[in-house]
């Protein structure tokens, strides 16, 4: 019954493949996809993660997160709705079956940013994603990213630092990333995202030119 429902499951997950995007904050990740999506209007689409943490001024419910609460959440992973979740911060972020399916449904290349604990875990499933990690050029070059961004408290700027440092060392491991880009100069980082992903790419542009 089990794999009988997985079965179904990815199954009608065909369609575009999905991209898994991870790398610490401060990398450039936000920068590289708006430039992604402004080239490639139409081909893109995010999923919308749950997470149990309030909304932060100006953000919206249904588009920058569905905001639930931990109960709602907990009783979904428990169901198998979540592709994949964790926690940070005190608070539960995840990546819901159906927000997936939806992207896929429109024929857009479904975008997932993930931290290293999601790409684990969906490592783990059948998603036949693309795998893509952005990485700075050091510790040190991210840490002055970051500061001079002047939005973290010294204690939080210190635990992202602690999160990038093990992200980076994750990202070496064998066999779990498709491509790594080191985002040292921003318009070589974008043409080795945009190298990855045209072969994509281009299959969406030909099915949505003959639909």
């Amino acid at each position: 019954m089990f794999m009988r429902y997985f079965a179904r499951f990815y199954s009608a997950m065909a369609g575009p493949r999905p991209v898994v995007l991870s790398g610490p904050s401060g990398a450039g990740k936000s920068t590289l996809l708006r430039k992604l999506l402004k080239e490639y209007s139409g081909v893109f689409g995010f999923s919308v993660s749950h997470t149990t943490r309030n909304p932060r001024p100006g953000e919206e419910n249904g588009k920058d997160y569905h905001y639930v609460t931990r109960e709602a959440m907990e009783a979904a992973i428990d169901k198998g709705d979540f592709i994949e979740n964790a926690e940070f911060s005190g608070n539960l972020y995840g990546t819901s079956k159906a927000a997936v399916q939806d992207v896929k449904d429109r024929n857009l290349i479904c975008i997932l940013d993930i931290d290293m604990q999601g790409v684990r875990n969906i490592k783990s499933t059948d998603l036949n994603a693309i795998y893509i990690s952005i990485q700075p050029p050091s510790l040190d070059v991210l840490e002055n990213r970051l500061r001079n961004r002047k939005t973290e408290s010294e204690e939080s700027l210190q635990k992202r630092l602690h999160a990038a440092k093990m992200d980076m060392e994750f990202s070496k491991e064998a066999g779990v990333f498709d491509v790594i880009i080191v985002n040292d100069n921003l318009e070589e980082a974008y043409g080795q995202l945009r190298d990855a992903l045209l072969e994509e790419i281009n299959q969406v542009k030909k099915v949505n030119m003959s639909s």
